[in-house]
């Protein structure tokens, strides 16, 4: 009886923390409303940065072209590609005047470091706000440059969100938009109480006058992945970092077709996280580590003669705490048709997490391109 004990007081522990994080914290995006932007008219450059994506700078150019906003151009940086990639670039270059292509070339000191591309194309933008997406992007609307730069107002960095393209017959693509509703919930909450820590660079917005008072991306350089969270979580704070969530400035991307290819992704994306600050990792840690505990000891519990109704009792109030909070915040990021799948896609993420994290453990992921 006495391990039960130990249980059960664990578990409500866990169960506050987990309402805490839910109420208290996300409840910063789910609960408040977006307050409407004035349109803003900043000169702006578009950069996106490709490496071997001539197919998917077909498709995605046009609709950053067709944006409604009277004064951008568009940076492309071609990062050492070895298909067709540049001929794509300068073919679009000759037809359209407001393009302009960099092509950089490895040398040995920065192989294959999408940061160093990037460096070189902030450095050739003609105009102080940039704007970033990748090149297997697309923005859903043609209001995507205006809602986001509508923010340079007041703040030198622009958090938005990557959407993932949905598939409704498909559990996967279900549980990758899972992730990434919940990852864009944490880091939009976090922005919002004045503690920024991360951003997507399918969608992320600052100032070239930033990145240069910073020294770019010196402080992780030698990391080839973070360009975009590593860089954020360095420099945000409370003054000069504002996130943009209306629907017209989202971007899209395709996700991963398979299990394994998912798992590898998120094994490079968590990697990258243990060089996060300090406060910011232990945030992180603890809402992961009660959502691991709040499954197995429920579990356990259940199991337990005296203390199974109480225990579900619990379950039952942090799962409605959960499906408020979650099921408000997806109608924001337009993926209400995960709320029915809630459980389900949360018990998958978490057995998912722990795997990874078991991994990376183990060995370390290889970086991509």
């Amino acid at each position: 009886m006495l391990v039960f004990d130990v249980l059960f007081y664990s578990f409500i522990v866990v169960i506050c923390i987990q309402i805490i994080f839910y109420i208290l914290v996300f409840g910063n995006f789910a609960f408040k409303k977006t307050k409407p932007q004035i349109a803003a008219s900043f000169p702006v450059s578009v950069l996106v940065c490709a490496k071997n994506e001539a197919q998917n700078l077909k498709k995605h150019l046009p609709l950053i072209l067709e944006q409604d906003y009277p004064n951008f151009e568009i940076v492309l940086i071609n990062d050492s590609s070895t298909d067709n990639t540049l001929n794509v670039m300068e073919s679009f270059k000759n037809d359209h005047p407001n393009i302009k292509v960099v092509n950089v070339k490895s040398i040995e000191a920065f192989w294959g470091n999408k940061k160093y591309a990037l460096t070189l194309g902030i450095k050739a933008a003609t105009h102080n706000n940039l704007l970033f997406t990748d090149a297997d992007c697309k923005p859903v609307s043609n209001q995507w440059i205006k809602e986001m730069t509508s923010h340079f107002t007041n703040t030198s960095i622009v958090i938005g969100y990557g959407a993932y393209k949905k598939e409704t017959k498909s559990f996967l693509n279900k549980l990758i938009r899972f992730e990434t509703l919940l990852t864009a919930v944490q880091y939009f909450s976090y922005a919002k109480m004045g503690r920024p820590y991360m951003a997507v660079g399918r969608n992320l917005a600052y100032t070239k006058t930033l990145f240069f008072e910073v020294r770019g991306f010196m402080n992780h350089m030698n990391i080839k992945s973070g360009d975009d969270d590593l860089f954020v979580n360095g420099i945000a704070d409370s003054s000069n970092t504002a996130v943009c969530y209306t629907q017209n400035s989202f971007t899209e991307s395709i996700p991963k077709t398979t299990y394994a290819d998912w798992l590898l992704q998120k094994r490079r994306h968590i990697s990258t996280a243990k060089h996060y600050k300090t406060q910011h990792k232990v945030y992180l840690v603890l809402f992961y580590t009660s959502q691991f505990l709040f499954l197995i000891l429920g579990v356990l519990l259940m199991s337990s003669l005296y203390y199974w109704k109480i225990s579900l009792v619990l379950i039952a109030l942090r799962y409605i705490i959960l499906f408020i909070t979650i099921s408000l915040a997806s109608r924001k990021l337009n993926e209400k048709d995960l709320i029915p799948y809630l459980p389900l896609l949360e018990l998958f993420l978490i057995i998912s997490q722990f795997s990874i994290f078991i991994k990376n453990l183990t060995s370390k992921p290889n970086h991509w391109k």
